[in-house]
C-alpha cells in the first residue's frame, strides 16, 4: 500500500479519539520509526509504499492508539531535551515541563565547568540526570529510584546517550542519609545540586488525568495520598538540608495547585531565596532554593 494513501485511513480511524494535529503527529512519528522517513521525505516521494510486514506494524500501532496507549510506549522511545530516550510502562513519559526544569539548572551552572556533584531523586527514565550530564559533562551525577525496572531503562538510556550516571536503587522515604561513593571521598555526602520530580498528583486530581496517562503510566511515579501530598518534598528537603554543599541548590518540579504550600515547606527547613517558577503554560511548576 502507498503510505500517502494509508495516511487517510490512519486519520479517519482515529478522528473520533484525537484532534487532527495530534493524529498527524502520531503518523509522522510512526513513519520515522518504521521507515526512517520524515514528513519532507514523504512529500518528495509520494509513491513511497509499505510491504506486508510494515502494513502489519502500522495496523498494530493503529490498534494500540485506539486503546489510548501513549504513542511513546507504542514506539518504545521519545525525545527529551534534544536527546533520545527509551520508555516503557515502568517509567513516566518525560514531559516538556521537565525539560524546563533541566534548562533552568543547565543555564544556572553552564559556566561552572568542573567539580559539580548532582543528585536526581526519583529518576524514572533517567531523563533529568542524563540530560544534565550531557550538558554539564564534567559533573559527577547520581540518580536514585525505588524501581529496579525503571533503573534498567535509565541505564540503557545512559548508554544510548553515551554518558556516565551512577544509578542507585533505594526507597528515598526509607533513606536517612545520602552516603554515596563519589570521586572526592572527603565530601562523599555533599552535592552542589539536588533535583527531584517526585510523585505529586493527588488522588483527588485523577478526574483531570487523561486516559492515556491514567491507564498506562506507572501510578507509583505519579500519585500521592490526598492527606499527605507533600510527603516526598518533605523527605527530600530534610535530606537536602544535610547533603547540600555550601551554596548548593535544591530544585523541584511541583504540583501546580500546591505552589505556595511547597514553598512554605521548603522555607520551614531553613532554605533561602526560594523561588516559585511558572512553566510555559503559566502554571506554578518549579522551585529553586539555596541553603547555606
Amino acid at each position: 500500500m502507498v503510505i500517502k494513501n494509508y495516511k487517510n485511513r490512519f486519520l479517519h480511524a482515529l478522528s473520533s479519539l484525537y484532534d487532527e494535529k495530534e493524529i498527524e503527529s502520531f503518523f509522522y512519528l510512526t513513519l520515522e520509526k518504521l521507515h526512517q522517513k520524515k514528513r519532507i521525505d514523504l512529500a518528495l516521494q509520494p509513491d513511497l509504499a509499505m510491504d506486508e510486514t510494515q502494513f502489519s506494524q502500522w495496523e498494530t500501532v493503529l490498534a494500540e492508539l485506539k486503546t489510548h496507549k501513549p504513542i511513546q510506549y507504542i514506539l518504545g522511545e521519545t525525545e527529551f531535551y534534544g536527546l533520545p530516550f527509551l520508555v516503557n510502562e515502568n517509567v513516566l513519559i518525560p514531559r516538556p515541563e521537565t525539560e524546563e526544569l533541566v534548562e533552568l539548572i543547565v543555564s544556572s551552572f553552564k559556566f561552572q565547568v568542573s567539580g559539580l556533584k548532582i543528585l536526581d531523586i526519583g529518576t524514572g527514565s533517567g531523563c533529568i540526570p542524563i540530560s544534565l550530564k550531557k550538558n554539564l559533562p564534567s559533573a559527577e551525577v547520581f540518580a536514585i529510584d525505588v524501581s529496579k525496572n525503571a533503573l534498567e531503562v535509565a541505564q540503557k538510556n545512559a548508554e544510548i546517550n553515551r554518558v556516565e550516571v551512577n544509578f542507585i536503587e533505594a526507597n528515598i522515604l526509607l533513606t536517612d542519609s545520602l552516603v554515596l561513593p563519589t570521586r572526592n571521598t572527603q565530601h562523599a555526602t555533599l552535592f552542589d545540586i539536588i533535583v527531584s520530580n517526585p510523585p505529586y498528583v493527588r488522588n483527588l486530581e485523577k478526574a483531570e488525568i487523561n486516559p492515556n496517562v491514567l491507564e498506562f503510566e506507572p501510578h507509583l511515579a505519579l500519585f500521592v495520598e490526598d492527606n499527605d501530598a507533600l510527603l516526598f518534598y518533605r523527605k527530600i528537603t530534610e535530606l537536602a538540608k544535610n547533603h547540600l554543599s555550601e551554596n548548593g541548590k535544591l530544585y523541584f518540579e511541583i504540583n501546580q495547585y500546591l505552589g505556595k504550600e511547597t514553598v512554605a515547606l521548603v522555607e520551614s527547613y531553613g532554605f533561602n531565596n526560594v523561588q516559585l517558577i511558572k512553566d510555559i503554560y503559566g502554571n506554578d511548576r518549579m522551585i529553586s532554593s539555596g541553603y547555606s
